[in-house]
């Protein structure tokens, strides 16, 4: 029967499109947690990076991630370039001294280590992934140069709500919702309710699905040092590693945008010289 099969299509097809929406309630065990939106400078159609503050993250990221986290997708040239933290290139060329980069073959058809030049790749701070495994007791740190675009804020609403908040989030711009769910994930460590047992070597945290992750929470208050004034609390670091590890993410994010409103502007003055000079061309034939 054609119309029974295209009934089970359609059947078929919903519980496709609900599947993803429910995961994460399940990843949570019941519910999937309420992200709050932060206020980033990066965020909406006109959003930019603020040097001082990438600044200030990388020196958290250097000073408290660097020894598990790597940036391998990052070159040193990109910490000097517009847009970024923009420190001075020479200070760039001294932090890449100091690490040692595999290269060659040399004549004698040799590897040898060299000082890292601006152009080199930001080393990680494991060979392999079996080494860093090995470090952090079978768990396997995640590199930081997409993480902020490759993870999101889950859905936490009515499926059939979902359309709304997504044509919502075109027309603002939220493309933020990785960040504000690391910004969550840092923050989020506290004490487990009574009943919880949390497992050997595992941590509580409000926003891991689970709530239990092997990472121990990275931040406290007074950790890093900061030459500018800013808080040295919790909430502040992790507002600035989350913002240097958008940019990470998106180091052409400026850029990007600024093409797209002028994009946007030029598509807009199209369509109103299509609409007059077709009323004219067709005005002869009312």
């Amino acid at each position: 029967n054609p119309m029974k099969n295209v009934i089970s299509a359609l059947i078929l097809a919903g519980a496709a499109l609900a599947a993803p929406l429910a995961a994460p309630a399940l990843a949570a065990g019941g519910e999937a947690p309420h992200i709050e939106r932060q206020s980033w400078t990066f965020s909406g159609m006109r959003g930019y990076f603020n040097n001082a503050q990438l600044q200030r993250g990388y020196l958290v990221y250097k000073e408290v991630c660097a020894s598990c986290h790597g940036l391998k997708q990052l070159s040193f040239r990109n910490l000097a370039e517009p847009g970024g933290p923009e420190f001075p290139e020479e200070s760039v060329k001294s932090l890449a001294a100091t690490f040692q980069i595999v290269d060659g073959p040399n004549d004698q058809g040799k590897m040898f280590k060299r000082p890292a030049r601006l152009s080199d790749r930001i080393p990680s701070p494991f060979t392999n992934e079996q080494e860093a495994r090995s470090a952090n007791n079978g768990a396997l740190p995640p590199d930081f140069s997409v993480l902020a675009k490759a993870r999101s804020v889950e859905v936490d609403r009515a499926f059939w709500a979902v359309p709304g908040a997504m044509i919502r989030d075109i027309f603002t711009g939220y493309q933020e919702g990785g960040a504000d769910y690391i910004y969550a994930l840092l923050t989020g460590y506290t004490n487990p309710p009574a009943g919880f047992k949390v497992a050997d070597g595992m941590n509580y945290n409000t926003v891991f699905a689970g709530h239990q992750i092997a990472m121990a929470p990275p931040l406290s208050d007074g950790l890093v040092k900061y030459t500018d004034g800013s808080p040295a609390t919790v909430s502040q670091y992790a507002q600035d590693v989350v913002a240097f590890m958008a940019w990470a993410a998106d180091p052409k994010l400026e850029e990007r945008k600024r093409m797209g409103l002028i994009a946007m502007i030029y598509l807009l003055i199209t369509a109103i010289l299509l609409y007059f000079a077709k009323k004219r061309v067709w005005s002869s034939l009312h």
